[in-house]
């Protein structure tokens, strides 16, 4: 089996991650409608349609930054796919009754369905880092994020006060906790298998 072929439309992905506007831009003007009108149609409205529309633009950014998303199939499919999986995840969570869906199948291909599978377990993972990181104390956290945005742990030890020394040994406890707490969490099992 040969490469992936990347979509042209990786250029959406890129424009995320660089947070250029004129693709945010055109991202709302042209995918965006279809995700509104599909809500509407099946048991939303408009703020339900924004509410869905922004957490998928927030974790499509994420997973962009982390360059961990190579897109192999049209955007307009993935994104739609994406928001209608997390539309109807929603639907399941706050209704007991049975959900109408008004379903078009000819947007979905296997590409797709495969790359929104892969953008889901990122989000369930980031959820999980994300939980078990604010259990962290305010010390931690704060050594931590510093040392995610600024490579040097000499400028680190500067920015907290404290000596290189310290900095390089509580990094390495406070990574050592986070990382028990999340193999130690339930649904860390069955994102590893995943």
């Amino acid at each position: 089996m040969g490469k992936i072929k990347i979509h042209p439309d990786q250029k959406y992905i890129e424009g995320l991650a660089a947070n250029n506007s004129a693709i945010i831009q055109e991202i709302y003007k042209k995918f965006v409608p279809k995700v509104v009108f599909y809500i509407k149609n099946n048991s939303g409205d408009q703020d339900h349609a924004q509410d869905v529309v922004q957490e998928i633009m927030i974790l499509l950014f994420n997973q962009a930054k982390n360059k961990t998303l190579e897109l192999t199939c049209p955007f307009d499919a993935y994104f739609f796919l994406l928001c209608k999986r997390k539309w109807l995840n929603e639907l399941k969570k706050t209704s007991n009754k049975g959900v109408t869906i008004h379903e078009d199948v000819g947007s979905i291909n296997e590409c797709g369905v495969e790359l929104v599978e892969q953008t889901e377990q990122f989000n369930e993972k980031q959820q999980l880092f994300d939980a078990m990181f604010l259990k962290l104390g305010d010390k931690c956290q704060e050594l931590l994020k510093l040392s995610f945005t600024i490579k040097s742990m000499e400028e680190v030890a500067e920015k907290l006060n404290v000596t290189y020394g310290y900095v390089r040994k509580k990094k390495s406890l406070c990574i050592g906790q986070l990382t028990q707490w999340i193999q130690e969490n339930n649904n860390f099992k069955s994102l590893k298998n995943n």
